[in-house]
């Protein structure tokens, strides 16, 4: 019995530096995990397509294919975009829909990973208010996981953690800053809540001018890594069990 193929589909960029993260990313996934074929897929922008990855796998003779939405959370693109995709696949294709990433401890992690990263340390969390800064959606299930997010890492020990959104919702970050500012924080981090740089993310940077710190995105981080094979595994458990029925 092989073991399905895990497509990572991204949604892609015009900024270069969106599919050179992904595939950053994609490399310490197959570095964990050499036993497990990683493609990567984009919806727009770069190449390859979702649609052709999945007509090269067809053609070789694969059948069974864990498609791993990159996202943080179930907005449009995981509910509607995605499902579209692979529903318009070639039939003899096996393919079961991973759930995203978000929200998970691992990626908590990894914000603080990159918090540090920027010069804070663990001694100045009680001291320090932090911006969870995500890229923003019109869907309220999104938004309220981000919120809820937000306040699930203020109980690790942060002086305040309060979200923004780079587009959609409110606030913007910059507002979050001067919130965080008047409650009396000492400083100020903003720790942007996206996989990988590109026009929302440098909004969110641009937010973040009158903040003490700002860390990088999640990116390739080990974490993230990590989020993406406890998904897959997830994923790939019934596809194994349809194969051997």
């Amino acid at each position: 019995m092989s073991t399905p193929v895990l497509l990572v589909i991204a949604h892609g960029s015009r900024d270069p530096r969106h599919a050179a993260t992904v595939h950053a990313l994609v490399r310490r996934v197959r570095s964990l995990r050499p036993d497990v074929r990683v493609e990567t897929g984009f919806l727009d922008f770069n190449v390859p397509s979702v649609q052709g990855v999945l007509e090269s796998l067809e053609t070789e003779g694969v059948r069974d294919i864990v498609a791993l939405p990159l996202l943080l959370t179930r907005a449009f693109h995981a509910k509607a975009d995605i499902p579209a995709v692979l529903a318009d696949a070639p039939p003899r294709l096996r393919i079961r829909q991973a759930e995203v990433l978000g929200p998970s401890p691992l990626l908590l992690s990894a914000l603080e990973r990159r918090l540090y990263e920027a010069g804070l340390t663990p001694a100045d969390k009680s001291s320090t208010g932090v911006v969870l800064a995500s890229a923003g959606s019109s869907d309220p299930e999104a938004i309220a996981v981000i919120a809820e997010i937000a306040r699930e890492w203020r109980h690790t020990g942060w002086c305040a953690v309060r979200p923004a959104f780079a587009s959609a919702s409110l606030p913007r970050t910059e507002d979050a800053v001067r919130e965080l500012r008047a409650l009396g924080c000492a400083r100020v981090a903003v720790a942007p809540y996206v996989l990988a740089p590109g026009f929302l993310p440098d909004r969110i940077a641009r937010g973040a001018a009158e903040a003490d710190v700002l860390a990088d995105v999640l990116g390739p981080s080990p974490e993230v890594a990590r989020v993406l094979l406890e998904r897959y595994d997830a994923a790939r458990v019934p596809v194994l069990a349809a194969v051997g029925a």
